[in-house]
């Protein structure tokens, strides 16, 4: 078991994958890891949708029109319930996104562990991929996260800002 800054360093985003399909006690791992995130005021407001099956892989793909998208053997669709998620009372921000997100987190990371690769797609079409399965209103598509095995073992340098670009003590500085 690697410990987390190691696991966070050698995740990345994966856009190339083996056609080897995941087993299902790993997509089942990864899912259970995404439960553990938490969330405001513990609401969990998330579905997961894993598919698998070739035909639908291709009507999903059509939400997102990428090559290397194709060659994942599977996709997990995250789901927000933004009738179950918490709203902050002082103006009424919707907190589902970011719980969905603390989940995906998860859900990576969990997957890195088991040498699976999985990249965060947010930029798809959200429409046509609600109807794909049927959502009701209040559901929102949040994210696609293709899951695979790579097709090379490791990935590019990760490119970060130094810590002091990002870290202020107690006060905010630009």
């Amino acid at each position: 078991m690697m410990n987390f800054k190691d696991l966070a360093r050698k995740r990345y985003s994966v856009r190339n994958y083996l056609s080897t399909p995941v087993e299902k006690e790993k997509i089942i791992e990864v899912v259970e890891a995404a439960l553990l995130a938490p969330s405001a005021v513990n609401f969990q407001p998330w579905k997961f949708v894993v598919v698998t099956e070739p035909a639908l892989l291709t009507q999903l793909q059509g939400c997102y029109h990428r090559d290397w998208f194709k060659s994942a053997p599977a996709c997990i669709v995250a789901i927000g319930d933004h009738d179950k998620g918490w709203h902050r009372p002082t103006d009424g921000k919707d907190y589902t996104d970011i719980d969905v997100a603390i989940a995906i987190d998860h859900l990576m990371m969990a997957a890195t562990e088991l040498d699976l690769g999985t990249c965060w797609i947010c930029h798809f079409n959200v429409d046509a991929c609600a109807s794909l399965f049927n959502l009701p209103e209040n559901f929102e598509p949040i994210a696609l996260i293709p899951i695979g095995y790579p097709s090379v073992a490791n990935g590019p340098e990760k490119k970060r800002r130094a810590i002091e670009a990002s870290l202020c003590w107690n006060r905010f500085e630009e």
